[in-house]
């Protein structure tokens, strides 16, 4: 299993840099609805029709995820596992009620909201020919040009808030489950185990109790470390192999000194 993520919080700080490994398929699939909707977001206050081209194609990709299985009955079913987990720590000692109320309340409002949406909820994206059109000419190089879809070309010239406001009604129907998927991903990261590792010559193997199954690793390098982790494995083990970055003509190669890092499993 590969596929490291670089956790959008972390890129560009200047501070640690975070990569995110899913251990599990729905993990997976939750980090890349994630980067999908908040590049989507980005993509459609950008106002241009550059921006509103690269949000649609965005939320093309969120239609072909969330119709792909049964997504959102995965994500009601982690937000009860998460209900349930912080269910039982209101009887521990020493825990911040207020807190943890509102976390159950936002929770709780977040699996209704998605509950309410319904089993039919994507269902007028899916039958808009308008987007439909766009999604079969996308998969063709160049395929979205004004000679192939003049529709879609007046539509990206139309004044920036007409397209911007369209485009939020769209992304409002796909708020319920992105909203739940992000809160479950902060959770997530939240109830990580942080410790202190060194990859000796590059190389770590970490393997994982199978009591305890763990949904994502997050490894934390120092800023300035010139290296990226190559990770491989699955939710039973994984080996990291750390590369170091010369430059975009140069290959990069498995460094030859110890690397220090902070290794954090998420449950």
């Amino acid at each position: 299993m590969t596929g490291t993520h670089l956790s959008p919080t972390s890129a560009g700080s200047g501070a640690t840099t975070v990569f995110e490994q899913p251990l599990s398929e729905r993990m997976r699939t939750f980090l890349r609805l994630d980067f999908l909707y908040s590049q989507a977001v980005h993509h459609n206050e950008n106002g241009s029709a550059w921006g509103s081209r690269a949000a649609v194609s965005s939320l093309l990709d969120i239609l072909a995820i969330a119709t792909r299985g049964d997504v959102r009955s995965d994500v009601l079913k982690e937000l009860e596992r998460h209900l349930v987990q912080l269910n039982e720590f209101q009887s521990r000692p020493g825990i911040d009620a207020a807190r943890l109320r509102t976390l159950m309340s936002n929770l709780v409002r977040l699996r209704s909201d998605l509950s309410a949406a319904g089993v039919t909820w994507l269902q007028p994206l899916r039958d808009s020919e308008f987007l439909a059109a766009i999604k079969h000419r996308s998969a063709i190089p160049g395929g979205t040009c004004e000679f192939d879809l003049p529709d879609y070309f007046y539509w990206l010239n139309q004044p920036a808030e007409v397209r911007m406001t369209t485009f939020a009604s769209w992304l409002n129907m796909l708020r319920p489950l992105c909203d739940a998927v992000a809160e479950l991903l902060w959770l997530t990261r939240q109830n990580g185990r942080s410790r202190e590792e060194t990859a000796t010559a590059g190389v770590f193997n970490v393997t994982f109790e199978r009591d305890t199954p763990y949904q994502l690793l997050r490894i934390v390098l120092n800023p300035g470390a010139q290296l990226y982790p190559e990770i491989s494995g699955s939710h039973y083990r994984c080996n990291l192999r750390f590369l170091e970055w010369h430059s975009m003509e140069a290959r990069p190669k498995q460094t030859d000194a110890d690397v220090p890092f902070t290794l954090v499993c998420c449950p």
